[in-house]
């Protein structure tokens, strides 16, 4: 779609944001979509044909086919950068976004294993003598040890490994670098794994986790793994290193860790984010409250 200029959309964002994989895939799926819809529904040949009522209509059809509103706004948000980027290069003559309203998301909590399922996971489960089986052990236990995001987990190198102060080096969005520490029987684990990983693939790349091949890990494969070793022990809805990284935040704010502690840990720019793991502690307690005390389930 050549007069739409979405090829170099994707350009910008590979090349000068450096946008994830995981972004990038679901971007093209989210603007094919639109521009799917613009071109049949209206027949237009043009992006400086949009209108905001073009938006508005893709997003009350995403809305009556079921599609949930943190989804539509997901989507909306690929059309605010879209347009913001070609109003920036002098492509569009108006942005059709500027009338264009979001609609209102509830407030979700945050998804999450509870501590016992996760305790079976690490303590049950059997992991095969491998090297795949080890490095999945040692995914899974970096990812709920340390909260981080996949994709920072495949970004991962050697040299971020810090054994003489037990900690990672872990680079968040935007390039920022936060510190995870690193308790004694983590440390052991990496040591072993390393060893193993040098044996197995001693001329690898520097990433810190390998596929079986000995190229670096994909965040797909991260999921893959992730996904399956906690459908062995989870019926969560959501089975995800995201799901991991919200049980890692809310087991810390269920045992009374400050919530500045959790936000410097999590890598999260302000409070904001990280206030929502507060609402399951607060739930926690209410829940104690009403089984313990003797006034708790009067109405």
């Amino acid at each position: 779609m050549e007069m739409f200029h979405d090829d170099l959309f994707f350009q910008y964002l590979t090349h000068e944001r450096r946008a994830s994989e995981h972004t990038l895939v679901a971007y093209k799926r989210d603007l094919a979509l639109f521009l799917t819809f613009i071109t049949e529904k209206y027949s237009l040949t043009s992006v400086n044909e949009v209108r905001h009522p073009h938006v508005r209509a893709w997003m009350v059809k995403l809305l009556h086919e079921g599609n949930a509103t943190r989804s539509v706004n997901r989507r909306l948000s690929c059309l605010k950068s879209y347009f913001r980027f070609l109003n920036r290069h002098k492509l569009l003559e108006q942005d059709p976004m500027i009338k264009v309203v979001a609609p209102k998301m509830g407030k979700r909590l945050p998804i999450f294993v509870p501590e016992t399922e996760l305790r079976t996971l690490f303590t049950e489960t059997d992991f095969p003598d491998t090297y795949a089986g080890k490095r999945d052990r040692l995914l899974l236990e970096l990812l709920y040890a340390t909260g981080m995001r996949r994709s920072e987990l495949a970004g991962l190198v050697l040299a971020d490994v810090d054994f003489e102060r037990s900690v990672l080096l872990i680079r968040g969005k935007g390039n920022k670098t936060r510190i995870a520490p690193m308790g004694p029987w983590l440390v052991d684990m990496l040591r072993t794994y390393l060893v193993l990983r040098h044996e197995t693939h001693p001329n690898a790349a520097p990433w810190l986790f390998l596929s079986v091949k000995g190229e670096a890990m994909r965040g797909e494969g991260v999921y893959y793994i992730v996904h399956k070793y906690l459908s062995m022990v989870s019926t969560a809805e959501q089975r995800s290193p995201h799901v991991l990284r919200h049980s890692f935040a809310t087991h810390l704010s269920n045992g009374g860790a400050e919530l500045n502690a959790v936000k410097e840990l999590m890598g999260h720019s302000s409070l904001a984010a990280t206030q929502v793991y507060l609402h399951n502690s607060i739930e926690r307690l209410q829940e104690v409250y009403e089984k313990a005390h003797p006034k708790g389930e009067e109405e």
